[in-house]
């Protein structure tokens, strides 16, 4: 079928928030005592970040080069994170109600920037309030096919249990009753094949769509194995709003979900793994990346021509209209934070969020790593955005906001084509092109100095741009020269 993706993903520079963490307030009430704001986070804990504080700090991402956001969940929760839902139709108190999240809305797209929500339609909370009826009713409640239960709850034989005493773990026909997501009984799995289930999931979507939401991502769609599902969750949403971007947590290629029925794109962790392996080399905190279950498998050591061959395939897995919008990460609330795999080393990252920024897919910056924060697994990597004087690195800040400058100023750094135009052992130099312009791009993560022949479509002029804050490469005729740590960017226009 037809590829359709939204046409304002390819000129789009996402940034990732969670919200309890990024800013809060004083015009949303707490309810009682919260955690320390400056503490080191913990699983349970509450900063008390908030939606208009995040409102209120829209003009300080929009002079960074934001143009969209992406918000992990915000429906009514338990959960500092939210995942465990337990009204999707209501926006949690703590981070202000719906009203909080009108004033995001109104405030983001008079800025003309874009808010997509993060969908948790797998599994819910068992605070979910036909969850609850069912532990209150068992067999005879109305809602007992929104679930996987165990046969003998549903003959009535036993009652649910979603607090076993299991060391916080249970199968569903052990004490739960009840089949969860990853066996966590926090997290009853919804029956997605019952109609009425589908047809709730279904109007959650459009409700969000409707009160002014501009996509979603969807938590674990893999864990809904069924197709028909999520062609009608794409039928419904395009219905309400045909430029809806929908992009799929999916951490691996999964070319079945991106043929135009389902997903807009995913997740782009293939690339975070090349671009983190390249840039980071022998440098990478090897042992930090060992204790993530997925970082362990998906980021290796790169040299230049291992990067090259990943990156011309990542550049041509998929047709070039998803490739084109596709979440390019380098890090995220599941992952450690991008500087700490670097092993803390903030030139690598600025060579990071250099081709984060100059390959064809909508750049995400995760909250935070704009200006240095540090974090390794959750909830480390979920700490509060720094406030007062002491707040990162700012001259990083300055440098990310140069490199997403450059990409929407020319239109070849952030549309058309990506090609490897040149590589030696540490260094790699990508061609982009785009409606009739041509950018070149060249890095050098290595330690030593290093040349190397170029690939250009023809004998146009180049400008260099100045690259602040890293060695600059130069060029000769064909001949790229790249200093240890250095960079290269070369524009027509």
């Amino acid at each position: 079928m037809p590829i359709d993706t939204p046409e304002w993903v390819r000129d789009a520079v996402f940034y990732q928030i969670f919200p309890d963490r990024f800013a809060s307030s004083d015009a949303v009430a707490k309810p009682g005592p919260l955690e320390p704001w400056d503490a080191p986070p913990t699983m349970h804990g509450f900063k008390g970040g908030d939606l208009v504080g995040i409102a209120e700090r829209l003009d300080d991402l929009r002079e960074l080069g934001i143009t969209a956001l992406y918000l992990t969940p915000i429906v009514m929760s338990a959960a500092n994170h939210r995942y465990h839902a337990y009204d999707y139709l209501r926006v949690d108190p703590l981070l202000g109600g719906d009203a909080a999240l009108r004033t995001l809305l109104d405030g983001a797209h008079e800025r003309g920037m874009r808010v997509i929500l993060d969908g948790v339609f797998n599994h819910c909370g068992r605070g979910f309030w036909p969850f609850h009826h069912v532990v209150e009713n068992g067999a005879a409640s109305p809602y007992r096919h929104w679930f996987h239960l165990d046969p003998a709850v549903l003959t009535g034989d036993r009652q649910l249990d979603p607090y076993p005493d299991r060391g916080g773990r249970h199968r569903a026909d052990e004490a739960g009753g009840y089949r969860a997501w990853w066996n966590l009984p926090a997290l009853p799995k919804l029956n997605t094949d019952e109609p009425a289930v589908r047809d709730y999931l279904f109007g959650v979507a459009e409700h969000w769509l409707r009160f002014g939401a501009d996509g979603w991502r969807m938590d674990v769609p893999e864990e809904i194995d069924d197709p028909s599902f999520w062609r009608e969750f794409r039928r419904r949403c395009r219905a309400v709003d045909p430029d809806a971007y929908l992009v799929g947590e999916i951490w691996d290629e999964a070319p079945d979900w991106l043929r135009g029925d389902r997903c807009d794109a995913l997740m782009n962790y293939p690339l975070a793994a090349a671009i983190l392996g390249f840039v980071g080399g022998p440098d990478l905190d090897v042992a930090l990346i060992e204790r993530h279950d997925t970082y362990r498998r998906m980021i290796d050591i790169l040299d230049g021509p291992a990067f090259a061959t990943r990156l011309d395939h990542l550049m041509t897995n998929y047709d070039p209209a998803i490739v084109a919008v596709q979440l390019n990460l380098i890090g995220s609330h599941d992952t450690p934070r991008a500087l700490s795999v670097l092993g803390r080393d903030h030139v690598a990252l600025r060579l990071a969020v250099l081709l984060q920024a100059s390959l064809p897919g909508a750049p995400c910056i995760y909250y935070g790593d704009e200006i240095g924060m540090e974090g390794g697994l959750d909830p480390d990597n979920r700490r509060a955005y720094p406030t007062g004087s002491e707040r990162g690195d700012r001259a990083l800040r300055s440098f990310v906001r140069w490199a997403l400058t450059a990409r929407r100023e020319h239109v070849a750094l952030r549309r058309g084509s990506a090609t490897v135009a040149g590589v030696e052992e540490r260094a790699v130099a990508v061609l982009r092109e785009a409606d009739g312009h041509v950018a070149i791009v060249a890095v050098n993560p290595g330690s030593v100095p290093t040349s190397m022949s170029i690939r250009l479509t023809d004998g146009r002029p180049l400008r260099q741009l100045d690259v602040p804050d890293l060695p600059a490469g130069s060029i000769s005729g064909g001949t790229v020269t790249l200093p240890p740590s250095g960079a290269l960017v070369l524009v027509d226009d």
